[in-house]
């Protein structure tokens, strides 16, 4: 019999459905199942059991009443600690943030509860969201579940932990230069970047996105179905457009693919992660998809540009704290940051330019093809307790080199998993489409789910 932590989305609809599940009744299993792993994890915040339960009681009795609020109604999700859930405090991941409990629901929270769906917890994030990384300043050290020596990735680093180790089948993340798709590949999961708009999020900023990470495509898209409904408050949204996000089925047949192995900058790319890309793009050849080579489009002026934005950006809000909440920061991000005190106005203007210089490179090369593949990131999971893969602040973004430039450039971009390496760490391949078209973009996923090699079974709690 399959374990209730196993079950997706749609199949906890389809029991609800038909009355052999009971949300309540999946809710309890989820919770024996996450206290057996959390002790080693620590993915979450805002852990609050008995309100999750009583959301739980609410949707069985909606579903025993015939008039469930959408086929999310009872399932569980958990929501990345910087989306806003009213009476909850935000903390952003650092120590130096004063906890105050947030007035109303963030756009995808507020959608999620609208729609049913039993929220068990927020996950952790780094300090700012700004490492790739389970390190904080308040939240304790999150480790991936497949290997708990490595590091699942951030920022949306809880939501990657949890999804992989079965804590709900929906969680929502946020990305800004691969926050959902890094540990979405080194978690081994499902984790879509929508186009810029398509899912409402408050507040907005340039190249941030919110986005579901699920064990499957198919449960992703049953997220949209849900997170992609309009918010007013979000005044760079898209405007709605109604989609069949659980039409799925696609050939690949006839497709142009680019695939793109070099970035142009940052690490090298792994020979595990280049293998397994590799070989992913034959698959999609013998299933009939041309595959032609892309060029690197992105420069080293690119992403040296957008670090100085960033750190000038960083060091405006963090020495505006008192001093003493300023020393509660990660001393890492406060290094970093820090770089940003003496830059110029010229040396800052010319940083931000660089969004736009990425966002015309990557339309560009995209363009000849229906979708582009690459390697997520370059390499596989790192030490736990690194803020990133060089742990130099100096160099801290020379592993996101393939997912920034589609942040900039409004594109939707997915991480699937595309195998493992020899020691059992989760590859990521990540799927590029053209802007707007998110659904194209499942859509080759799940083909991809269809053609590629069985996946490893899922990672179990220690000692089980």
């Amino acid at each position: 019999m399959t374990r209730v932590h196993d079950l997706s989305a749609l199949e906890l609809a389809d029991g609800y459905r038909r009355d052999t599940l009971g949300p309540v009744e999946v809710l309890r299993e989820l919770l024996r199942h996450i206290g057996r792993w959390e002790p080693h994890l620590q993915a979450l915040y805002a852990y609050d059991p008995e309100a999750a339960l009583a959301q739980a009681e609410a949707a069985q009795g909606r579903w025993r009443r015939g008039a469930p609020l959408s086929p999310l109604d009872g399932v569980p999700v958990t929501i990345k600690e910087n989306i806003a859930t009213r009476g909850v405090p935000v903390p952003l991941g650092t120590a130096a943030t004063e906890l105050v409990p947030a007035a109303a629901d963030a756009p995808p929270a507020a959608r999620l509860r609208e729609a049913g769906a039993v929220i068990v917890a927020k996950t952790t994030m780094p300090d700012y969201g700004m490492l790739s990384s389970g390190l904080s300043s308040f939240h304790p050290l999150t480790r991936n579940p497949w290997n708990l020596a490595k590091n699942p990735g951030g920022s949306s680093a809880g939501a990657g932990a949890a999804a992989a180790a079965g804590y709900a089948p929906l969680h929502v993340g946020t990305d800004i230069g691969g926050s959902v798709r890094l540990p979405g590949a080194w978690c081994g999961i499902a984790a879509l970047k929508p186009s810029a708009g398509r899912v409402p999020i408050h507040p907005p900023y340039a190249g941030r996105v919110a986005g579901p990470m699920t064990r499957s495509v198919a449960d992703a898209a049953l997220m949209m179905t849900v997170l992609s409904r309009p918010d007013d408050r979000d005044t760079t949204r898209l405007p709605f457009q109604a989609t069949d996000w659980l039409a799925l089925e696609r050939d690949v047949k006839g497709l142009r693919l680019g695939l793109q192995l070099d970035a142009g900058w940052g690490l090298p790319v792994a020979p595990p992660v280049r293998a397994a890309i590799e070989a992913a793009a034959r698959v999609f050849e013998v299933a009939g998809a041309l595959v032609e080579p892309v060029a690197p489009f992105m420069t080293r002026a690119m992403i040296d540009g957008m670090d100085a934005f960033w750190r000038c950006r960083s060091w405006l809000d963090i020495q505006a704290l008192p001093e003493a909440r300023r020393a509660r920061v990660l001393p890492y991000i406060l290094e970093w940051a820090r770089g940003g005190a003496a830059l110029s106005g010229e040396q800052v203007f010319r940083g931000f330019s660089q969004m736009a210089a990425m966002r015309e490179a990557a339309c560009a090369a995209c363009a000849p093809f229906d979708f582009v593949l690459t390697p997520t990131a370059p390499v596989v999971a790192f030490a736990a307790e690194l803020p990133g893969p060089t742990g130099d602040p100096a160099q801290p973004f020379e592993h996101i080199a393939f997912t920034l430039p589609f942040n900039m450039s409004e594109q939707p971009a997915l991480s699937v998993n595309a195998g493992f390496t020899d020691d059992g760490l989760p590859i990521g391949l990540q799927i590029v489409g053209h802007r707007h078209d998110d659904l194209g973009v499942l859509q080759l996923g799940r083909a991809w789910e269809r053609l590629r090699p069985a996946p490893r079974p899922w990672p179990e709690p220690p000692g089980t």
